[in-house]
């Protein structure tokens, strides 16, 4: 046998070691059952890609799918997110870690996160005095003659401040693969329904965009584009994630299940699971590329809607339920204390302090517009930025009206960071209607209405001058029409020229029964002046001069009793100063804050009474709660003529619900009154998933006053003493209300009623 010759030799070990390789990669396992495989003689931790499905609130479940990777200690190394899967991927990409974010979502009051209104309390007077009397954060906006609608039912303002809060630290970062965890956040252009995948950019705008479900958020402007929740376009984004160049998945869906035909019985429901189909049939194929060492977590979520943010314990227990099932697959990629510690060090190190600000920019599309709130932020510069400053001026300013959203995110000019205020103006306006409707029952026959409109004309003037006229039909029946123009943008200063024409019921009881009803009609024009404080305060003086009459309606016309003749003429020129204070959270069921009115008016050139006369009246309100659902309020209301009082209508009327609750409304009259009243109510139900549902109470008052002839009358054993229980809805259309009043001399009465007084 002849010996190989050399060439031949060494072309055999080649072959022999080729053959032993293969041999080696068919019996090991393609991915080995750790994290560590050898590449060029080197060890190479497996890079962990996460993705996070849509499913609205559902979502929430992530977060506990976080806390068990973050248990076994599973470092993550990209992650792509759709809708709710965004959110909570993009706030762990800015270095929160899993306990941070939950934290974040135990501590959010979910109704006023997804409520653009401001808190109550933010408002300007103007703007609180609006939205006591008509339907809330509902607008229909006038221009050219038609209707506009608003773009989604929630413009996202309040969740928009808050992610732009929590994501602050790593707003120097635009390039996403620099964060903490590279990202990817998919939305949908509403323009051509492809899917958008961002990348870079703003942050806080990108998590933002995800999660605008069509019909409920408005879209979000960006890059020139306008985008809509990523779900429409891929729920899913196992592709997205792929593509940055991972070896593994983790995939958490959430995905709203498919409903059985029982279940499919109505507009609603049919529209919700013709979304679904499409949704799944793209989803469907992203998880039919997963391989076997990825791993699929689906947390069993039945009979959790997509609304259901009030359910965040059951959420977040349920994800991590899920996850911890999978605990063996998942520890394969776990790697040690020490590797999972710098892992964590590494990503705290890059959320660092807000930097200080060089310059300030407005983005309105308007010069004349953005001038002002350019010099608002102005003093700003020059120091770090402020969180907690910037977003008390956001709110006042957003309170003030007239924006859909107001916005700020930090922007780099060379090796300068700059603050840009990114304020877009109401889509709806600048001129809008708003509604507001009264009902009442007291279950003894007596029903009445009150249906009000009111339109807006805004920016009249460039300091934000607003035209405003009323309508209100039913038992008050009102047109009324009044001019705001303040001085300068900013300054508070403010002249009002009004006028108004009215019809309304004066009822004129004896005892508890209805002796008479007279129709009162008046005419009424003046001017107001003053100057409002902030968000809290107004002082105002005005001047107004009121004639009419009233007619008999109901009664005998020979009845001596009657505080008027049948047909009377009346009038007045009075003059007033009002001091004005209100910080409540909630004008129907404050929980907290305080409220106060002190106002001195005096009547001359007197038609239909004896004398000219003067009157000063005072209001107070505070609210106190305790462990979130037990609140106390205590009001007082007193006045007095300071001149001997001529007929009933000077006078002030008492009676009615929390107001002297077992006596009728407007049973009693006199020049002077008084009446304190201690209410306690409990919220014991949320009467609907998450941010859609009703705050529901339970409460009682005990209230103590009365009206007296003379100042010499009033003493403790001539006050009615009443109480009441009562069941209370805080809904979209106002506060609705049943309940029963007691009195002390056997009076009782009964109410039901939806909706304010005007």
């Amino acid at each position: 046998m002849k010996p190989l010759r050399a060439p031949g030799l060494r072309a055999a070990l080649v072959v022999l070691a080729l053959l032993l390789g293969m041999q080696r990669a068919v019996a090991a396992p393609r991915l080995p059952a750790g994290v560590y495989v050898l590449h060029a003689a080197a060890s190479r931790r497996l890079r962990i890609g996460l993705v996070l499905s849509g499913g609205g609130a559902r979502g929430l479940a992530h977060i506990g799918v976080l806390k068990v990777l973050q248990r076994l200690r599973v470092p993550i190394d990209a992650i792509a997110g759709t809708s709710m899967g965004a959110v909570v991927g993009g706030l762990y990409a800015s270095g929160l870690n899993a306990g941070q974010i939950e934290s974040v979502v135990r501590s959010l009051n979910w109704q006023e996160a997804f409520r653009d209104q401001p808190p109550r309390q933010d408002l300007t007077l103007r703007r609180k005095e609006e939205d006591d009397n008509f339907l809330v954060n509902f607008r229909i906006g006038v221009r050219g003659g038609h209707l506009v609608l608003p773009q989604g039912l929630i413009e996202g303002q309040s969740l928009t401040e808050i992610l732009r809060r929590l994501t602050l630290p790593v707003a120097r970062i635009t390039n996403f693969n620099d964060l903490p965890t590279p990202f990817r956040a998919v939305a949908t252009n509403l323009a051509t329904g492809a899917e958008v995948v961002m990348s870079s950019g703003d942050l806080t705008s990108a998590m933002r965009a995800s999660m605008s479900v069509p019909g409920v958020f408005a879209p979000v402007a960006r890059g020139g584009q306008l985008l809509i929740d990523g779900g429409v376009s891929d729920n899913l984004p196992i592709d997205v994630a792929r593509a940055m160049g991972v070896d593994v998945l983790i995939v958490v869906d959430v995905s709203y299940p498919m409903e059985p035909p029982r279940r499919l019985n109505g507009v609603a429901g049919i529209s919700a699971q013709t979304l679904a189909i499409l949704m799944k049939r793209r989803s469907d194929r992203e998880l039919a590329t997963l391989g076997p060492h990825d791993v699929l977590i689906r947390p069993d979520l039945n009979g959790i809607s997509s609304f259901d943010f009030g359910n965040v314990n059951r959420l977040l227990a349920i994800g991590e339920a899920a996850a911890w099932k999978m605990r063996k697959r998942l520890s394969a990629f776990s790697v040690s204390p020490a590797a999972y510690r710098r892992y964590e060090q590494r990503r705290a190190r890059l959320r660092r302090a807000p930097p200080r600000i060089a310059f300030v920019e407005v983005r309105t599309g308007s010069r004349s517009y953005s001038a002002p709130i350019e010099k608002l932020f102005s003093d700003m510069i020059g120091k770090r930025l402020n969180p907690n400053a910037i977003s008390r001026r956001i709110t006042t300013l957003y309170g003030q009206g007239g924006f859909d959203t107001l916005d700020y995110h930090l922007v780099r000019r060379g090796r300068r960071y700059g603050l840009l205020i990114d304020a877009r103006r109401a889509s709806i306006g600048p001129n809008y209607l708003r509604f507001g409707l009264s009902l009442q029952d007291d279950f003894a026959g007596d029903a009445s209405y009150e249906a009000a409109a009111r339109y807006v004309m805004s920016d009249i003037t460039r300091p934000g001058g607003e035209w405003v006229t009323d309508g209100e039909i039913g038992q008050t029946s009102q047109l009324a029409t009044e001019v705001f123009l303040p001085f300068s943008k900013f300054s508070g200063w403010f002249v009002l020229p009004k006028i108004s024409i009215a019809a309304s019921d004066l009822p004129f009881f004896i005892g508890q029964r209805v002796r008479a009803q007279y129709r009162e009609h008046t005419f009424r024009y003046g001017v107001d002046f003053g100057k409002q404080f902030g968000d809290w305060g107004e002082i105002r003086a005005g001047v107004y001069r009121e004639v009419g009459h009233s007619r008999l309606n109901i009664g005998d016309p020979n009845d001596p009793s009657l505080p008027f003749p049948p047909l009377q003429s009346f009038g007045s020129l009075t003059y007033f100063l009002r001091l004005s204070y209100d910080t409540l959270d909630n004008i129907d069921f404050p929980h907290s804050g305080e409220q106060a009115t002190l106002q001195w008016s005096s009547a001359h050139d007197v038609v239909g009474a004896l004398a000219s006369y003067n009157r000063v009246t005072l209001h107070y309100l505070a609210a106190h709660t305790w462990h979130d659902r037990n609140t106390v309020a205590f009001s007082f209301s007193g006045g007095s003529l300071l001149n001997r009082a001529t007929n009933l209508r000077m006078e002030f009327p008492l009676g009615g619900f929390l107001n002297l609750s077992g006596l009728e409304p407007y049973s009693l009259y006199g020049p002077h009154f008084g009446v304190a009243t201690v209410s306690a109510y409990r919220e014991i139900d949320r009467g609907g998933p998450g941010y859609l549902g009703v705050p529901i109470y339970l409460g009682m008052s005990l209230e103590a006053g009365n009206v007296w002839q003379n100042l010499s009358q009033v003493r403790w054993n001539t006050l009615h003493e009443d109480a009441s229980i009562f069941l209370g809805l805080d809904t979209f259309l106002g506060p609705v209300y049943l309940g029963s009043g007691f009195d002390n001399h056997g009076s009782q009465s009964y109410y039901l009623f939806l909706g304010r007084t005007f």
